[in-house]
């Protein structure tokens, strides 16, 4: 599912305009990615939780050329699956509600 769908889906799953399905689903992005930047962790129970992780700069090797290079530190978003998504998906999943939480 890409954010098109999910618009879509929303919109026609809660009878809420395209506009309005599309200022819902960005305000929820705009807020998950200003929590990340800002250092804090998202978590939504059953589903999963995004902390940012760091990585120390390391000389790598261009596959291309094979010259060393120096990569950076940096920072990347990481998703850990929760325990009831990860049996859900996995066929085992309870006959739990995913829209009551």
């Amino acid at each position: 599912m890409n954010k098109s769908e999910l618009i879509e889906a929303l919109s026609k799953r809660e009878g809420l305009t395209e506009k309005k399905a599309i200022e819902v689903i960005n305000l929820l992005f705009k807020g998950f990615t200003e929590e990340l930047q800002n250092g804090g962790r998202i978590e939504i129970r059953g589903f999963g939780s995004f902390v940012v992780r760091n990585y120390n700069a390391y000389t790598g090797r261009n596959p291309k050329t094979g010259k060393n290079i120096k990569v950076s530190p940096k920072r990347l978003p990481f998703f850990k699956v929760g325990k009831e998504l990860k049996e859900r998906v996995d066929g085992k999943g309870g006959d739990k509600d995913p829209d009551r939480g």
